[in-house]
């Protein structure tokens, strides 16, 4: 098998022997037509860094508005503050979703995101992690994007440190991966509205990591980017990454059609084949593969079936059981499942399921 794979192409020649892709090879790779080199590689690679067992963590997904100051043509989920149907929950209504969280479905991890909502104080997100904190000590609180961060730095006039500081006093734990998007400008000018250049992102992680707080980190693709743009973002993921050792893991984000401006605009009209969804999920392996253990499979966005295949295609992590997520189900995607589920997932895959916590360790 080995030597079939490494046959194939210098680049997948030097991840073989554990060297670190240039850009060039990122794009001889993607453009590559053969997925199945593509994918041996990346699973040859993946059993090296973590073996046959894929994790997944029981995590509540809390989506505290829906009401956002940007309005971008790749959402589905967001409300103009004088719409019918947005909301933004009381710190008590956000309590009684976390009892539910933790003592119903035994939740380990409270994944919170949100729109970004012109009128709430940094008070509210003190409060609302305090609250949480008070009376589930030991629930990890990963909440509030590098993208939120930055929006919130900017409403209330606070620096990015500050912000992080105080939220960290009151108990955050951690970064979801969120508003990571593409990081090239031509792209990302295309699908954000109203939200942090890429560059913008990329610092804020870097503060939250150099003040503890670790953070994951995404890629949406599937939409209007070019390969190129996709290698971009990985090298600038692994640029920081090598500076900071701050994100637990990276997760490529499938792109979701529907009831998005980019959809009603004719901009895009199907979404991404399984072949370039798997052919990213790979890639992404091996571009960060000399930085970086973990390769998260959203099966949120990909589909169940898909998410299993793309085990094999570098990924060894389900990221969780997503209940109550409600940003791709603005899309049309089903969000529901149980840890029963992911773990029958992982087995009829032939893989060895392990819950673990937001960091990774095995619980």
């Amino acid at each position: 098998m080995l030597q079939s794979i490494s046959g194939s192409s210098n680049a997948v020649e030097k991840v073989i022997h554990g060297e670190e892709l240039s850009f060039n090879d990122g794009l001889e790779l993607l453009n590559n037509e053969n997925v199945f080199v593509l994918g041996a590689a990346a699973n040859l690679v993946k059993k090296k860094l973590t073996g046959n067992v894929i994790t997944f963590v029981a995590s509540y997904y809390l989506n505290y508005t829906n009401v956002c100051a940007a309005s971008c043509p790749l959402c589905a989920f967001y409300r103009k503050g004088d719409e019918p149907d947005s909301y933004t929950l009381t710190i008590e209504q956000i309590l009684s979703r976390a009892r539910i969280a933790i003592n119903d479905m035994k939740a380990t991890e409270l994944h919170i995101v949100g729109g970004f909502h012109p009128k709430l104080g940094l008070d509210y997100y003190e409060k609302m992690i305090r609250e949480i904190k008070k009376e589930f000590p030991s629930i990890t609180v990963k909440a509030l994007t590098p993208a939120e961060i930055h929006f919130i730095s900017h409403i209330t006039k606070n620096s990015v440190k500050e912000v992080l500081s105080r939220l960290k006093a009151a108990g955050l734990d951690a970064l979801p991966g969120g508003g990571a998007e593409i990081f090239s400008k031509e792209i990302r000018d295309t699908i954000v509205r109203g939200k942090c250049s890429g560059d913008e992102w990329l610092k804020t992680a870097e503060i939250a990591h150099e003040m503890g707080i670790r953070s994951n980190c995404t890629m949406l693709f599937g939409h209007v980017e070019e390969p190129k743009h996709i290698i971009d973002h990985l090298i600038k993921v692994r640029q920081l990454q090598r500076k900071t050792e701050g994100f637990i893991t990276f997760i490529p984000l499938k792109f979701s059609l529907d009831n998005t401006e980019l959809e009603q605009k004719g901009l895009i009209d199907k979404e991404s084949s399984s072949l370039y969804d798997l052919k990213v999920i790979a890639l992404s392996r091996l571009m960060l593969a000399t930085v970086m253990k973990n390769i998260s499979v959203y099966w949120v966005a990909l589909g169940k079936k898909l998410a299993q295949v793309a085990l094999s295609y570098g990924g060894n992590d389900l990221v969780g059981t997503a209940f109550s997520e409600e940003i791709f189900k603005a899309a049309g995607k089903s969000t529901g499942t149980s840890i029963q589920e992911l773990e029958s997932l992982i087995k009829d895959a032939k893989y060895v399921p392990l819950q673990r916590d937001t960091f990774f360790n095995i619980l």
